[in-house]
């Protein structure tokens, strides 16, 4: 047994309203810059719908993540090293611009310097990559709310798998089965993009999981967006290089959550350590059949107060910290221990560690739609095994099909609901309610708790790779990000104090820094500041340049 760490996410849909900040956040922090206009490293989409890029769940046309080939052993969909090498020059599996969106701005110009006249001028669409002007034909999310959704709907990758697809199944879809989907990169066990990279650029970080693309070895083969089934790899045209979420690990170094965790208004996301089983990842990866893949994931992943567990993990590097953090990550608790969870397409065998809730709410619309009451234990459990349709929809997302997973959750869900409704108003609690579907009268309250009432520091359970003190040349560091076409900040550092032009503090660096410059230091750093920065003054001693000096008379 070799015990590795993850850290990974957890998004419970029935709190996403789709109001899509957590993407805009993300892209005002990592891509926004030239030759990164049309990448959204956080998308919402509306399910049912085509998604972004689009049909990106039609692997038979995109060729993404593994399979299993006769002899049980993973291959690559999109071919091995020879197929890539025949191709390396030109690559037919990649989407198009037209597939994602082209992006665009407007002409706002035109408002204030347009000609007096007897119409109200406009602010005519332009591309952002031409500058030219445009009709806009799609985007990131056009299908928002499913928008057009006679049209769009059947297309979907996914309502196509789904029996029986007729035209009285959408519109019944579209009248009682909507949700929102946030994705990011999965951060995957068994990246297929790692696998794909002819350079060797892109690789996963054996302290923590997380999968980064190493800009100096890339070479813009492109082969990495074949191979990602997510389609969350993105190619920059300005650098000719390969860009992916990178889960915000500046800040999860620190112990600070994502940009898109810290800023989602439905504070729907958690983030966690789990440890799992290296050695039996292939294992898990290659089983038969692809309904089996859930579970096999599950299994590999570890008891964290497990004794045996525990001293593999420190006799493999893990630090006791680390150890306390997956015993406490809500991660954990949300697969394992209360099994709400599912993974992301298990089918495509990359072993995805972005776990998502499946929504409940549509459920409960429905029923409350028909005049009964959408909270009784009797009606949710009949709504479930009566709205098979959407069911299958879940089943194709999360378990390979299996619908009995999906039900099993949605079931657990449907009992913490009409369960805590009695606490609620104050009536007489109902034991039988959780036996239903095997769970205790604690389990329920506990699992409410995380999943409805969770405070910060119980969604976010995220150790630090800080140990000891910061080295004093910490103080000048400059961000590793901050290179040409790179997604850094400032040209200066946010500690460089000597600078003529003061500089917004990187929250990441303010939390790591436990010396901070302004305060007796060892270094004895006795340069000129010509400004203080007063969020990075630990408030001990006074820092030269706070208060003005006596002028000479």
């Amino acid at each position: 047994m070799k015990v590795m760490g993850q850290l990974a996410m957890v998004m419970n849909l029935d709190k996403c309203i789709g109001c899509h900040t957590c993407s805009v956040t993300c892209k005002q922090a990592w891509t926004n810059r030239t030759g990164t206009e049309y990448v959204w490293f956080n998308n919402v989409e509306t399910r049912p719908g085509q998604g972004y890029p689009r049909t990106y769940e039609d692997q038979d046309r995109w060729r993404g993540g593994w399979i299993r080939d006769k002899k049980g052993r993973l291959r690559l969909r999109d071919g091995g090293r020879i197929h890539k090498l025949l191709r390396i020059f030109a690559n037919p599996k990649l989407p198009e611009i037209n597939d994602y969106y082209e992006p665009w701005t407007y002409d706002y110009e035109n408002l204030t310097s347009a000609p007096l006249g007897d119409t109200f001028p406009v602010a005519a669409p332009r591309s952002q990559i031409t500058g030219e002007p445009m009709k806009i034909t799609w985007g990131p999310n056009w299908d928002d709310n499913l928008a057009g959704s006679p049209e769009i709907l059947a297309e979907d990758p996914i309502l196509k798998k789904v029996s029986q697809v007729s035209q009285e199944v959408k519109l019944a879809l579209e009248e009682t089965f909507m949700f929102y989907l946030p994705r990011i990169c999965e951060h995957c066990l068994n990246p297929s993009c790692v696998a794909s990279c002819p350079s060797g650029a892109m690789y996963k970080r054996s302290e923590d999981g997380i999968v980064l693309v190493d800009q100096d070895r890339c070479r813009g083969w492109r082969m990495c967006v074949s191979g990602c089934p997510y389609k969350k790899v993105y190619f920059n045209h300005k650098t000719g290089k390969a860009e992916k979420c990178t889960l915000c690990y500046p800040r999860m170094e620190v112990g600070l959550p994502t940009i898109c965790s810290e800023t989602c208004v439905g504070r729907l996301r958690y983030l966690g350590l789990v440890l799992y089983d290296a050695d039996r990842v292939l294992q898990a990866a290659t089983v038969e059949k692809d309904t089996d893949l859930y579970e096999a994931q599950c299994d590999i992943l570890l008891d964290p107060n497990d004794p045996e567990v525990i001293a593999a993990a420190r006799a493999g590097g893990i630090s006791d910290d680390w150890i306390e953090a997956a015993q406490r990550s809500p991660i954990y608790a949300l697969i394992k221990t209360y099994k709400v969870a599912l993974p992301l397409h298990p089918e495509y065998r990359t072993m995805p560690m972005v776990w998502y809730v499946p929504p409940l709410s549509p459920v409960v619309d429905a029923i409350s739609r028909d005049g009964h009451d959408g909270e009784e234990v009797g009606n949710l459990f009949g709504a479930i095994d009566a709205l098979r349709i959407p069911i299958q929809y879940l089943a194709e997302l999360f378990t390979a099909g299996d619908v009995s997973v999906v039900d099993a959750v949605l079931r657990r869900l449907a009992a913490m609901r009409s369960y805590m409704r009695d606490i609620n108003l104050g009536r007489e609690t109902q034991p039988h309610i959780p036996a239903a579907v095997g769970m205790t009268e604690e389990q329920i309250y506990e699992m409410y708790r995380l999943l409805a009432i969770a405070k910060y520091e119980d969604r976010y359970v995220i150790p630090t790779a800080y140990t000891g003190e910061i080295p004093a040349a910490a103080h000048d560091m400059e961000c590793s990000l901050s290179g040409d076409g790179g997604p850094g900040m400032y040209e200066s550092g946010p500690f460089d104090n000597a600078a003529e032009e003061a500089v917004p503090v990187a929250v990441e660096a303010f939390h790591a820094m436990q010396q901070r410059p302004g305060s007796p230091g060892p270094a004895g750093d006795a340069r000129p500041r010509s400004r203080v920065n007063l969020l990075n003054w630990d408030g001990r001693g006074v820092p030269a340049g706070m208060f003005p000096g006596k002028q000479k008379q």
